[in-house]
């Protein structure tokens, strides 16, 4: 975290791509260690994969971003699940929990409008399953379960 607390501080191409670097390490660590761990019959889901680095980066593309990721051999899930929320309620829902608008990356709306369509156009551009998070939950659940049935099927 603190490599990310001095990005946010004193942007710069250097710091970016040490940052994607690391997160890079973990998720190769996660796949050599915890992931070949598991049943081969399981659905395993991982929240912010590599797919959440579209939305964070300023200077790193994202087609580096997964080239360093599948030189160090960070297993590609079954399904891309990018959970999307429109800017405004996003906005509004991080404001109104108790540590409110507490992230250290995004500081400004403009830059959360910006986040957000850079993540979109990135689902769009891979062909990930995109799930709207604005209405029920039961709603976004059953589009995930359905597209879980279609690999698993």
């Amino acid at each position: 975290m603190a490599l990310v607390n001095e990005l946010a501080r004193n942007p710069s191409r250097d710091l970016e791509w040490a940052v994607c670097e690391r997160f890079a390490e973990s998720r190769s660590w996660i796949s050599r260690n915890v992931l070949t761990q598991q049943p081969l019959d399981s659905i395993i889901l991982i929240d912010r994969w590599y797919p959440s680095d579209a939305a964070f980066r300023h200077t790193i593309s994202f087609a580096e971003i997964l080239q360093l990721n599948r030189e160090r051999d960070v297993r590609v899930p079954d399904v891309h699940v990018g959970v999307v929320t429109a800017p405004d309620i996003s906005w509004a829902r991080a404001a109104a929990r108790s540590r409110g608008l507490g992230g250290t990356v995004i500081q400004k709306y403009a830059e959360h409008v910006a986040c957000t369509e850079m993540f979109e156009q990135a689902v769009a551009d891979h062909g990930w399953v995109m799930c709207r998070n604005e209405g029920a939950i039961e709603d976004a659940v059953k589009q995930v379960v359905a597209e879980i049935y279609k690999v698993a099927g």
